[in-house]
């Protein structure tokens, strides 16, 4: 099954599109473990050293239960959890994830999970997210982890597919498919809809594409590079402006109510 034959939920349901996040609130994400296996912080650690090069605080207080320590001035916690993330969550999220199309079969079987949280903090969402992402590999590379859960957008996320966003994190690249899920809805008369689901975390609003005859390849690299200029240049777009498409080709954008969203979504014709 290729990677658009599996699609975003019926087509009478609707996300809920989330409120801003402010800069400095809670982001949080769920590595998930097999057979009763976890993380072991103190590789963890390590590895947040000498892979990433991050400078980090006091560990003396930390164990493989739960451990909240600094990482460049930023507060950040792990905690394991010995019990599976509630079934259902898992298998609705995974119905819909055209990029680990058999995360159902895989975490069937789960047994835990942990808490991967950066605290509350001055750092902009950009640099909080990528610690985010980086205490994900480190915990990814150091342990038999197979996937990362973040209820927030709505994704699962293979270990494989996860670090291979490594390059983008170390160059500074917008690993935009582990930040936010962008939702493919293909429609009767051959036409598509996209709309993004995490944009609002970086303070932006959800941008939706409805019904365009475009090829579904095209759009979603269009989706890809939109977003993360977004994030990485930190732009907000508005009602009534236009966006370049190419050199003789202008993107109208339209704030209106959600078609696939729930609240105001920014519209964009192509």
């Amino acid at each position: 099954m290729g990677l658009f034959d599996i699609f975003k939920k019926k087509n009478n349901d609707k996300e809920t599109a989330q409120e801003s996040t402010p800069a400095n609130s809670v982001i949080l994400a769920m590595p998930l473990f097999r057979n009763g296996e976890s993380y072991n912080i103190e590789k963890v650690i390590e590895h947040l050293k000498t892979f990433w090069k991050l400078n980090i605080g006091d560990t003396e207080n930390t164990n493989n239960e739960t451990a909240v320590f600094d990482i460049d001035e930023q507060m950040v916690a792990i905690a394991a959890m010995p019990a599976p993330v509630p079934w259902e969550e898992i298998e609705e999220v995974a119905s819909y994830n055209y990029l680990w199309p058999n995360a159902a079969e895989e975490l069937e079987d789960h047994t835990s999970h942990a808490i991967v949280t950066v605290l509350s903090g001055e750092q902009s969402p950009v640099e909080r997210y990528s610690l985010l992402s980086k205490m994900l590999c480190s915990i990814l590379m150091t342990s038999n982890c197979v996937g990362i859960y973040q209820g927030n957008q709505t994704l699962l996320v293979s270990k494989d597919y996860y670090l291979n966003c490594i390059d983008d994190l170390k160059t500074g690249e917008i690993p935009v498919p582990i930040w936010l899920y962008i939702g493919i809805r293909p429609n009767e008369d051959k036409t598509v809809s996209l709309y993004t689901y995490g944009l609002s975390n970086f303070g932006k609003p959800e941008i939706e594409i409805i019904n365009s005859k475009m090829e579904t390849t095209d759009l979603y690299d269009f989706m890809l590079n939109i977003t993360s200029y977004i994030i990485g240049s930190n732009v907000t777009l508005k009602d009534g402006e236009t966006i370049g498409y190419g050199a003789d080709h202008k993107v109208p954008i339209k704030l209106s109510k959600g078609v696939y969203l729930d609240g105001q979504t920014l519209k964009m014709e192509l």
